[in-house]
């Protein structure tokens, strides 16, 4: 496959996203940026966040994950389900009675600053690393199918790929990205149809005999209730997935900022819903195409078609879509979707990073108008230099799935928002404020040292959300707010 012909049709796509960044981008205010004006229309916002919650992990890693996990995922997605519908009835009537831009500013009216500090850091982390994971993801298939063969370095890699996500973002933020994600999901998920209709064909499979084919295969298990001390154990991966869903969702700014950017709370509840309910089916989708990449393959193995097994599950889809023989168009379309579902994940993350630091970190709104916009632009340029430090960093020592890194990595790091925000909602106690970021600290450093010698799985972040809750209450005031 040329590379060429994939630098041209990354240029051509890049071209619209700009376009569109033109258009939507006349207006520099702060309220553009951070909340598109508040004038989000729902049903685009729930049809762009499918895009931004799969990314491209899920785009690459769910499917590579099928041989080892059949369709035990599906466990979790069910979870996440149940924590949507968790986050519209308690944690946006939340944020919109109270008006806020960052969702962490209900930290410091409940608790106290040092709350309020304490959880927008752990945002800023958790966030930081969960962006600099996808993008190091896209920037290692890129290399891989296109930069390689030219020559190019991998640190060269991401430094483009990240300008050209802050060109496209820097004026208009959240506005832009409401569109541009739109864009993208509709991209993701019609590379996945056309991939998938390919392999079909190439199998001579009809949309029933895929469906008996899939069912027939050893992949398409979904639910594991014998071995309690399996992860991918029923009650583990589900009451994993309802809290996954309400931290790295509900009290995460990236993903709140586009829900508080709709008119109203009733319009932000029917995007949540809407969207909860085609994530099932679009994670469904992922799956089947795992399973019917590993068909392909083995089949191919029976006809003596050697085609290796990369040895990072990770690599499997790109691997096939570009190294297997299949008509060129397919690699170039794996190019578009694994593009366009990292991007419409990190512009968002890129943008509420800036959010955060500006509204929570250095608090610019005791700034003048005029100097609020210059402090969110230096910030934006900031965010993408730290995102470029951590990618490079990932690339020196990554040495495992990235989508088990990511979710590991977001155990520890979201369990304390988990703590805070659950003490806060559902207790009426106040908290020793001082001692607060000790307790945040102290909560993911046990569940490391527990995790050496008990094996816990996506569980970690219950554990870690009620460790801090706990120390939360030994910390607390007999006088309740």
């Amino acid at each position: 496959m040329s590379s060429t012909l994939i630098i041209s049709v990354i240029i051509s796509y890049f071209l619209i996203l700009y376009v569109i960044s033109y258009f939507t981008g006349k207006n520099d205010s702060n309220d553009t940026f951070f909340l598109g004006n508040r004038k989000s229309p729902w049903y685009i916002i729930a049809y762009g966040m499918i895009g931004t919650t799969l990314s491209g992990i899920t785009f690459i890693s769910v499917p590579g994950w099928v041989e080892s996990n059949q369709f035990s995922y599906m466990q979790m997605v069910f979870g996440f389900f149940v924590g949507y519908f968790i986050i519209s009835r308690i944690l946006l009537p939340l944020y919109y009675s109270l008006g806020l831009t960052s969702i962490y500013t209900y930290l410091k009216d409940r608790f106290g600053n040092n709350s309020y500090k304490t959880g927008s850091s752990f945002f800023l982390l958790s966030r930081t690393i969960g962006a600099s994971f996808r993008l190091f993801l896209i920037a290692t298939v890129l290399q891989y199918a296109v930069f390689d063969s030219m020559g190019i370095p991998f640190f060269l890699t991401v430094l483009i790929t990240i300008s050209l996500i802050w060109l496209y973002t820097y004026r208009s933020g959240m506005k832009t990205i409401i569109w541009t994600d739109t864009l993208q999901t509709t991209f993701m998920l019609s590379t996945v149809f056309i991939i998938g209709y390919t392999l079909m064909d190439k199998m001579n499979l009809d949309i029933s005999a895929l469906f008996s084919t899939i069912n027939d295969s050893t992949y398409s298990k979904v639910f594991f209730f014998d071995d309690m001390a399996d992860k991918k154990y029923f009650f583990k991966q589900f009451f994993s997935g309802v809290f996954m869903a309400i931290v790295m969702t509900g009290l995460d700014q990236d993903q709140m900022q586009k829900n508080l950017s709709c008119r109203n709370l009733k319009d932000a509840q029917k995007n949540m819903t809407v969207f909860s309910v085609i994530l099932i089916f679009v994670d469904l989708l992922f799956l089947c195409l795992g399973a019917l990449l590993y068909i392909n393959y083995y089949s191919m193995l029976e006809v003596n078609q050697v085609l290796n097994l990369p040895e990072q599950a990770d690599m499997l889809f790109p691997h096939i879509a570009i190294s297997s023989g299949l008509p060129a168009y397919v690699g170039i379309l794996f190019i578009i979707g694994i593009i366009a579902a990292a991007y419409s994940s990190a512009d968002s993350a890129l943008t509420s990073l800036t959010t955060s630091f500006c509204v929570d970190i250095i608090e610019f709104e005791k700034q003048d108008a005029e100097k609020q916009i210059k402090t969110r632009k230096y910030t934006h340029l900031i965010m993408s230099l730290v995102l470029f430090s951590v990618i490079m960093i990932f690339h020196a020592i990554n040495d495992q799935s990235v989508v088990k890194s990511l979710f590991t990595v977001a155990g520890y790091t979201y369990g304390p928002l988990l703590g805070l925000f659950s003490f806060g909602l559902f207790t009426k106690f106040q908290v020793k404020d001082k001692y607060v970021p000790f307790i945040c600290l102290a909560s993911p450093v046990i569940c490391y040292f527990l995790n050496l010698y008990i094996s816990f799985g996506f569980e970690l972040l219950i554990f870690n959300g009620v460790i801090t809750f706990f120390g939360l209450y030994m910390i607390s005031i007999n006088k309740s707010v």
